[in-house]
């Protein structure tokens, strides 16, 4: 081995192990500028390195011994136009005796013949394993001074480099992702620490200022077709707030339109920016901007205006684009909670200003919650009430709830109970208990109607019903007396004129026991007594008997009535005198709803279910609302109509008692010519 060979060995045996002795990137970029510039020789010298897609990343210059800073525009503009661009294409070194008399030198003001002049260069590419990882370029100052063995040895150089620069580039992006992947989990932890909206975006302009080392960040959300500035941070950042930026104008509008982020690494004039987006006071020079979204969607865009290095970090963009995507979750989650304690202090309104009494309870019945109307019914203040079991406030009906209460799901349940207070005093209540979502979990909602002024209202009407029955009966009885003992001293021939006087009298005077003696079946009925006077009767015979007493209502209405009997058709086994009342009941309540010459029908056929017979009355009257249809059998009940009929709201009543005394049942469906269609059913012998 001659000298030179193992001289050459030595030296690229010690540029090897500086090389692999530093793993950081700029500094193994000055050992290999400097290793070249000493052992091959030069002026100058520059390296560029590349990433895995072949796009410059970094660099480093050494001029006159010292490491400058160069400048993207320069970056590009090399690997672009110049001599390591063509390198790095060719993937082949380059040796360069005169720049001037060379195309592929990007010649800049500083080659001009007055200055530096025409100079000598080699370039060589940093290859790893047929992968470039970077351009190595040295300039000597005199033409002509490089020759093939500088270029052998520059490509020694070169190739000795190539494995040191890469891991320093794989390092510095494992050490750039690390320092990314801390700020972003440092953002989540501090983006999750509130749910205010005011808090939240503190700690969204907080975390970005840290991570950019910026002088000033904003943070706007897209309304509509517009951003409005939400919140700023840095000097006289205040000016920004509450501006709009409509969707493509300026930076912010354009990020937001494109869902992309953008940093302007220097801007020459502020035609680029918004309106919103000049500063009073401030000189934007540089700025970074980033969607701010959510569930694929862009609600907004963060923007980070001037870095205190005076120029942003690689990284920057990652950075803010991850921050953004924090920002939009924590965002969302703030204007969820918003919303929700918007509607729970509302729901929280209602509660406590309702009129009647509420209760929240768990499943097994402790309270848990009470209105002001729980607290001044009971007497006992919520503390003392969050003690109690919903048991020791009223008695529960267990047979409409359960003994567990695993009758209670999301349908209301209805019974009346009493509501006990602290003083000892009792309240009639309506109590309407069902399930519902209390903080998140399953409970029970219990809401007490005050029922005193009906009950009031109701035992009114019993006495009336009462007065009615025993003051009027004993009348009544010696009005029928008087008229038939009137009937009977008529002479014959005057009976003529007088007997539709006397038939009238004893038609009304039939219509007033009627009722008298359905008030008090009602009574009768609700105090559970049975039916003791049964006995069989045709369907045909009740039928005409029905159709004679109530014949003169249809006449003066000029109403017909059609009478339907269907299959095979046993005698009912009733109280004949009742169920006469409940067809009469039906058929006038029929007549005052039909039209002027309307049409009723009377029909009877066997029922699905034996032995029992379904008998119906249908009208071509206006018919009864859906949602009415329950409560019109109750009691003193009277539905708004157009028609004009009144009544006391009894008869109904009096029928659907006297239906279910005999074993069946009653309701109402749409006729199907129009109207209302009154069935029930009842036993046969």
């Amino acid at each position: 081995m001659s000298q030179d060979q193992r001289a050459v060995l030595e030296l690229l045996y010690k540029v090897s192990r500086e090389f692999a002795s530093a793993l950081d990137l700029r500094v193994v970029l000055t050992r290999v500028l400097f290793a070249a510039l000493n052992n091959v020789g030069g002026e100058r010298g520059s390296i560029i390195v590349m990433d895995d897609n072949g796009r410059p990343i970094d660099s480093a210059i050494v001029y006159g011994n010292q490491l400058r800073e160069g400048t993207t525009l320069q970056l590009r503009d090399t690997m672009e136009r110049g001599l390591a661009g063509w390198v790095a294409r060719k993937r082949q070194a380059a040796l360069v005796p005169d720049t001037s008399k060379d195309e592929r030198w990007l010649r800049r003001e500083d080659d001009a013949l007055d200055r530096s002049g025409a100079k000598s260069a080699i370039c060589a590419p940093l290859l790893v394993r047929e992968k470039i990882v970077g351009v190595l370029t040295i300039v000597h100052p005199v033409p002509h001074f490089f020759d093939t063995e500088h270029l052998e040895l520059m490509q020694a150089i070169a190739d000795q480099a190539g494995i040191a620069i890469l891991n320093a580039r794989l390092f510095s992006e494992s050490q750039r992702q690390a320092r990314v992947m801390t700020v972003l989990a440092e953002g989540a932890a501090s983006l999750t620490m509130s749910v205010r909206m005011e808090d939240i975006f503190s700690a969204i302009l907080t975390q970005v200022k840290q991570a950019l080392q910026v002088e000033i960040v904003a943070l706007a959300l897209l309304e509509g077709e517009e951003l409005v500035f939400r919140a700023a941070d840095g000097p006289r950042s205040e000016g920004i707030i509450l501006r709009r930026v409509k969707l493509g104008e300026g930076i912010a509008g354009l990020v937001a339109r494109e869902g992309r982020g953008a940093v302007i690494p220097a801007i020459v004039s502020d035609t680029l920016l918004s309106n919103a987006e000049k500063i009073p006071g401030v000189h934007v020079r540089a700025l970074a901007c980033a969607p701010i979204h959510f569930q694929g969607k862009v609600i907004g865009i963060l923007e980070a205006f001037n870095p205190l290095n005076r120029a942003f970090d690689p990284d920057s963009l990652l950075v803010l684009t991850g921050l953004g995507s924090l920002a939009g979750t924590a965002i969302q989650n703030g204007e969820l909670f918003q919303r929700l304690d918007l509607a729970r202090k509302r729901y929280r309104d209602l509660f406590d200003d309702s009129i009647d009494p509420i209760v929240i309870t768990d499943l097994e019945g402790k309270i848990l919650e009470a209105n002001r109307q729980a607290e001044r019914f009971s007497g006992y203040p919520l503390e003392d009430l969050k003690r109690f079991l919903i048991g020791q406030m009223h008695d529960i009906n267990f047979d409409k709830t359960g003994v567990a209460f695993e009758k209670i799901g999301e349908a209301t349940i209805h019974y009346e109970s009493m509501l006990y207070s602290q003083q000892g005093t009792t309240y009639p209540v309506s109590v309407h208990v069902r399930r519902v979502l209390f903080d998140g979990q399953n409970a029970l909602q219990w809401i007490m109607r005050d029922i005193r002024e009906r009950k009031e209202l109701d035992a009114l009407r019993e006495d009336l019903s009462a007065m009615i029955y025993h003051d009027l009966r004993s009348p009544l009885g010696n009005i029928l007396s008087s008229v038939e003992m009137l009937g009977a001293s008529i002479p014959e021939a005057e009976q003529e004129t007088t007997a539709p006087f006397l038939k009238i009298a004893r038609h009304s005077i039939a219509r007033i026991e009627r009722l008298i003696n359905s008030l008090l079946d009602i009574n009768r009925l609700e105090q559970n007594q049975p039916i003791t006077e049964r006995q069989a009767i045709g369907v045909q015979v009740l039928f005409d008997e029905v159709l004679e007493i109530v014949r003169p209502s249809l006449e003066g209405r000029n109403q017909t009535v059609e009478v339907r009997l269907e299959g095979n058709l046993r005698e009912l086994d009733v109280d004949a005198d009742m169920i006469r009342r409940v067809l009469i009941n039906l058929v006038e309540n029929a007549a005052k709803y039909t039209p002027v010459q309307g049409h009723i029908v009377l029909g009877a056929h066997p029922a699905d279910e034996e032995p029992f017979l379904k008998i119906y009355v249908q009208d071509n009257g206006p018919g009864i609302p859906e949602a009415d249809r329950e409560r019109i059998f109750d009691k003193f009940t009277r539905l708004k109509n157009k028609t004009g009929a009144r009544g006391l709201g009894v008869g109904l009543a009096f029928c659907k008692l006297a239906v279910q005394a005999h074993g069946g049942k009653i309701w109402v469906e749409d006729a199907p010519e129009h109207g209302a269609k009154f069935v029930f059913t009842l036993p046969m012998v």
